[in-house]
Formats: structure tokens, C-alpha cells, sequence
């Protein structure tokens, strides 16, 4: 299935194709909802989503492995090397460390504006040394970078209907909106790693603070203050996935049941957190499974009409030739999804 991935999007150098495949097994194990969401888009647009992904997880892991202070120190030094490794990829096409390899020729091939990159190191050098935010807007800062420019990136790979600019700020803010989730479903796992994404003054206002959290970590007990605080936050992040959800159909159509069902799925996490009681600093909540092979379903016929509709519309043109990613639909792709 990979190698079909990689010819279908033109993509014939072994070192090159074996970069790709890196990523594609980073995404794997790293980003099961929206790894197995990606199965919904055309094969020869699979692989890009991969590079730019398996990039995020792979600098994502270097800042998450914090430790010790010496540990720090080393991983300060692998982001630096790894930034220095992406900015000669992408100015001269080249790396040997296989996902930036993978993630500079995606940029070529899909123009992807290098400033985005740059923003999301600066929020990954932020994470090394910041711990907790004042306030949302200080959130929003550091989520730029982290997770709206990954939304931008994703944009010329998934094609519009519309001008890009116009789709822009749905894309940025859907980053935004998955990003918040991972924040409120992890607040226990981010805890023990020394990090509170949950704004100073949104805790504050409901008699919160980062010892609170850490007692209820620690003891197993709950508190109302912190579950008033939880649900805040939830309603906050339901306001992002409401700017986002716009742009969904601003996409071109062979592309919006990949990021539909991510969309759903993601927030069907919001959903299982309220129904287990907020006990996040507990244990993880997640999507049921039976609900997300429906959800799954859905998009697959959904990707079954969009082709539809294409293989028509291309039956029109003069050429007869079907546009890419218009062909039949995977067999199971329903069992993988879900």
C-alpha cells in the first residue's frame, strides 16, 4: 500500500522514498486518529501528509523526552541540530536525517511558505523552557506556531475551492482546535512532564492552581473546582472546532472527508472526556470504538461520493482523463479507520 502511495505521487528516488516511508511510520505511532483519518484522502496526497506530520512527531519527541537537567541540556542540543538540519533542507533540498529530508521535498513540490517551519521550532524551543501560561492569549502565541501553522501547511496539499487566504484562518484554527483537545485529554500525562497548557487566570477563576492539580494527580481525588475548570476549558475549545468548521468546505471535495472525519473525531474526544467526569488527571478518555467505525463509515461514503462526483465532472471534459485521486475507493479502509 505505501509503494502505491509513493508512485501514485510521483515520488521515485529510493533514498527519497524510504524518507517518507520514515514518516509514515512516526505518523503511525504517534497519531493514530488522524494517521488513520489521512487513509481517507487520494493515495498520491497521503505521503506529503506524512512528511509534514511525521516532522511535527519527530520534533515533538525530542522536546517530550525532557528529564533530568542533564537530559535537558541534551535535548536542547538534538532540537538545535535538528533546526539547523531543516533550514539547509529546505534551502538545498537535501538532508541526511530522513524527515526533513521527506518534509523539503513535500515544500518544493507544494510550495509550502518556509516561514511556517520556522514558526513551529520557535514554539518548540518555547516548550523546552516554558512551563505554564498566564492567560489564553499567551496560549495562542505559543499555539501558532505549535499547531495553527500545521493547519497552513496542510492547506496547499489539500487544495481549496476557494483563494487560500480565504481558507487560511479555518485551517489555522482547526490546528488550534485539535490541539486544545490533546491539551485537555493529556492534563494529567502533561503534569508529570512538568507542563500546564490550561491558562493561570481560566484555573484561577475557579479556585485552581498548579498545586491543585498536582494533589489530585498525586492522591486520585477529585475536586468540583477542577472539574468547573476542565469544563471551561472544554467550552473554550468547542469555540475553535465552531472558526473551524467553516472552512471544511472551502477544501477541494476528494479532501474534506479526510479532515471531516478527523474534525469529528477529534471532537468525539471532547465528548468522551465530559462523559467520564473531566477525570483527565486520572486516566485518558477515548473515542469508543464502535463510534468511531461509524464515524469511519461516514467518511468513507463520503469519500465514495466526492470520487463520484469527480469521475463525472472529469467524464465531461474533453480529455475524458479522471483527475487524480478519483479512482475506487480501498477495500477495509472502514476496519482501518475505525
Amino acid at each position: 500500500m505505501t509503494e502505491r502511495e509513493l508512485d501514485a505521487a510521483g515520488i521515485t528516488d529510493p533514498a527519497l522514498r524510504e524518507a517518507y516511508r520514515h514518516c509514515r511510520r512516526l505518523n503511525a505511532r504517534h497519531g493514530r486518529t488522524y494517521f488513520l483519518a489521512t487513509r481517507l484522502l487520494p493515495v498520491e496526497r497521503r505521503p506529503a501528509v506524512h512528511a509534514l506530520y511525521g516532522f511535527a512527531r519527530w520534533a515533538d519527541d525530542i522536546v517530550d523526552a525532557l528529564g533530568t537537567g542533564a537530559d535537558t541540556a541534551r535535548r536542547v542540543a538534538e532540537l538545535a541540530a535538528l533546526e539547523r538540519e531543516l533550514v539547509k533542507g529546505l534551502r538545498d533540498g537535501e538532508s541526511a536525517e530522513p524527515v526533513v529530508r521527506a518534509l523539503a521535498d513535500t515544500a518544493r513540490r507544494h510550495r509550502i511558505d518556509h516561514a511556517h517551519f520556522a514558526d513551529f521550532m520557535t514554539a518548540m524551543r518555547s516548550d523546552l523552557v516554558v512551563t505554564d501560561y498566564a492567560d489564553y492569549a499567551a496560549l495562542r502565541r505559543y499555539m501558532h506556531g505549535s499547531a495553527a501553522v500545521i493547519g497552513l501547511q496542510m492547506l496547499p496539499v489539500l487544495g481549496t475551492v476557494t483563494d487560500r487566504e480565504t481558507a487560511a484562518p479555518h485551517a489555522a484554527a482547526l490546528g488550534v482546535a485539535f490541539q486544545l483537545t490533546n491539551f485537555l485529554r493529556d492534563v494529567g500525562e502533561d503534569l508529570d512532564r512538568g507542563r500546564v497548557y490550561l491558562p493561570a487566570d481560566l484555573l484561577a477563576a475557579h479556585g485552581v492552581d498548579r498545586e491543585r492539580l498536582r494533589w489530585s494527580r498525586d492522591t486520585g481525588r477529585r475536586d468540583p473546582r477542577i472539574t468547573s475548570a476542565l469544563r471551561a476549558f472544554e467550552r473554550l475549545t468547542r469555540g475553535v472546532y465552531r472558526q473551524a468548521a467553516p472552512g471544511l468546505a472551502m477544501l477541494e471535495p476528494v479532501s474534506r472527508p479526510c479532515i471531516r472525519t478527523a474534525f469529528v473525531l477529534y471532537g468525539g474526544i471532547l465528548d468522551a472526556v465530559a462523559e467520564d467526569g473531566y477525570a483527565v488527571l486520572h486516566r485518558r478518555s477515548v473515542v469508543p470504538r464502535r463510534r468511531r467505525a461509524v464515524v469511519a463509515a461516514d467518511g468513507l461514503a463520503r469519500v465514495a461520493a466526492a470520487r463520484l462526483r469527480a469521475r463525472s465532472d472529469a467524464a465531461r471534459r474533453p480529455d475524458g482523463v479522471p483527475l487524480p485521486g478519483t479512482g475506487p475507493v480501498e477495500p477495509r479502509m472502514v476496519e482501518e479507520v475505525a
